[in-house]
């Protein structure tokens, strides 16, 4: 069986030009990053935006396991069969983070013959949008640590430093640092903190800016620290604004790439889902409803996580409506949410599928209550049995879901023809009544409960005394109409990990909560989720290489 990685480097891709063309995109609204990677005009968003909306399709998932879900994968085939029946359908994704690559949950271009290529390209350094990220975020660092240095007339305290650095990488050693070392002139002595370049701030307000003008004004508003008298101290306050935004120019636009079967791709932005808002950008996302009949975007890790984010905080600022949901399961991973170890998934097991279903008809609930209709979709298996596919099917249809099998792993838009057609007579003939779970006049607390009450399903919440003193200054400062994103892990609906199916009589305890009022959104970490994830014993990293002929491998 060949691998990812081999079946992207045996693909043939069109020249960008020629993808781009069917859906009516001229080469001079073109920036060529090599022959198959290019950045999307300015002038082609202002354009493209008098055009009229496609539907909006959102793909989620369970809970991920280690058996995998393949949720990225199911986007991409679902848009090549989209296309195979007729329809104009655009994929919007992520960009990948290098952490994961060379971690342990590999890179995010999808799988077998539902993947967007150059998947090499994609995983690694791709068009440079995130070192842009990266770079914006540590010069306000930077910036912030010399006005200090340089007589601190904006009277900073140095004890309410809230700014973090931040990297593109899996480095548990830069969680916790001192900087400052040496010489006086090296700099003020203080302790500093790095994050993942894809929880930074900026990373979220570059997703979510319509245009510059929008991006320079969110940026502007980012607290870094707050003064003598606890008054926040901006970006606009350290005059960083404007060669922040300088570095982002090009990264603001959207990427265009495209899948196996040559559809098109528009890949941009990526805040993980578990610590930030994840989703990808506002522009990609809109770009591809106005060029396209249906744009498939995805929402990362499971509907607690990313398909709450999306429905609650980029919807809401964006004025997206979505049409329908596809949420993604696998017999594997109903089968390990109902207690059986990952070494003996293979074997059918009704009696855990029933247990682990639980876990599915909770993500089914939650969608729901946005008012979405929904298409179940079972990422095909070989060691899926007939009488398996056939209890999921008749417990989804019984709670009123379209249901299909997706075999986009091993047959790419064939594979997912079926799914594909549900989703169209969904689209068709279930309205969408979409509108977010809580108001915007909500108080913060009264937020954070009715996500860990009404998605999560606990029985209430709790809050370290810092994590409380924080809201009701935030709420003080006029903060309480934001959003709220809740960082959690992803592998339980609780905030303990071990806790799999649908854990109940659990409560959510919140240790630490900050603004990120340049995103416009208020930060919850729950449990104790990392901001900066650290690499396993033995990293991805380990196994890939480039051999003599310049072609990488080992990457998956």
């Amino acid at each position: 069986m060949k691998s990812d990685i081999e079946i992207a480097q045996e693909a043939k891709m069109l020249h960008i030009r020629d993808v781009a063309a069917k859906i009516g995109i001229e080469e001079d609204d073109l920036e060529f990053y090599g022959k198959y990677k290019a950045k999307l005009s300015d002038e082609l968003y202002e354009r493209a935006m008098q055009r009229p909306d496609g539907k909006l399709v959102l793909v989620t998932a369970i809970n991920p396991t280690p058996a995998g879900e393949g949720k990225t994968t199911v986007s991409v085939g679902l848009t090549q069969a989209l296309c195979r029946l007729g329809k104009n359908a655009i994929v919007a994704l992520r960009e990948p983070s290098l952490g994961p690559c060379f971690g342990v949950k590999g890179g995010a271009a999808g799988g077998g013959y539902a993947q967007v290529v150059p998947m090499e390209d994609l995983n690694l350094h791709f068009t440079g949008d995130f070192h842009a990220i990266t770079s914006a975020n540590n010069l306000l660092a930077a910036m912030l640590d010399n006005h200090i240095h340089q007589g601190n007339a904006l009277g900073i305290d140095t004890r309410q430093i809230v700014w973090k650095r931040c990297l593109d990488m899996n480095d548990r050693a830069l969680r916790n640092t001192v900087i400052g070392l040496g010489n006086k002139s090296d700099g003020f002595t203080r302790e500093d903190h790095f994050v993942i370049t894809v929880a930074s701030e900026i990373m979220a307000v570059l997703c979510l800016a319509q245009n510059m003008k929008d991006l320079k004004a969110r940026l502007g508003k980012i607290i870094v620290a707050y003064n003598y008298a606890g008054e926040p101290v901006t970006a606009d306050d350290l005059k960083a604004t404007g060669a922040m935004a300088a570095l982002l120019k090009d990264a603001i636009k959207p990427n265009l790439v495209q899948t196996l079967e040559n559809t098109p791709a528009i890949v941009h932005g990526g805040p993980f889902a578990n610590i930030a808002h994840g989703c990808n950008s506002v522009r990609a996302t809109k770009i591809a409803l106005k060029l396209g009949d249906i744009a498939v975007t995805e929402a990362g890790f499971g509907e607690d996580l990313g398909a709450e984010k999306f429905l609650n905080i980029k919807c809401r600022m964006a004025d997206l409506k979505p049409d329908a949901v596809v949420i993604v399961a696998t017999i594997k991973a109903l089968k390990y949410n109902g207690g059986v170890d990952k070494a003996a998934l293979k074997a059918e097991n009704l009696v855990a599928l029933e247990k682990g279903i639980e876990n599915l008809d909770k993500h089914i609930e939650n969608i729901k209550k946005f008012g979405l209709p929904i298409v179940v979709t079972l990422n095909a298996f070989e060691t899926d049995t007939q009488a398996e596919i056939d209890f999921v099917k008749e417990h989804c249809e019984s709670l009123d879901c379209e249901f299909a099998i997706a075999n986009v792993w091993a047959e790419g838009g064939k594979g997912g023809e079926e799914l594909a057609r549900k989703l169209i007579d969904t689209l068709e003939n279930k309205p969408s009544r979409y509108a977010p779970i809580y108001p915007d006049e909500m108080n913060i607390a009264d937020k954070i409960r009715t996500i860990a009450t009404e998605i999560y399903g606990a029985a209430g919440v709790t809050y370290s005394p810092e994590a409380a003193r924080m809201i009701l200054k935030f709420e003080k400062m006029g903060f309480s109409n934001m959003p709220v994103c809740m960082a959690k892990n992803q592998f339980s609906l609780s905030d303990n990990p071990l806790l799999l199916g649908r854990p109940k009589d659990f409560t959510i305890n919140v240790r630490e909560v900050y603004v990120n009022a340049g995103a416009g959104f208020i930060v919850a970490l729950t449990g104790s989720v990392l901001t900066m994830p650290g690499l396993p014993k033995v990293p991805a990293a380990e196994r890939i290489d480039v051999n003599e002929d310049g072609k990488i491998v080992g990457l998956f």
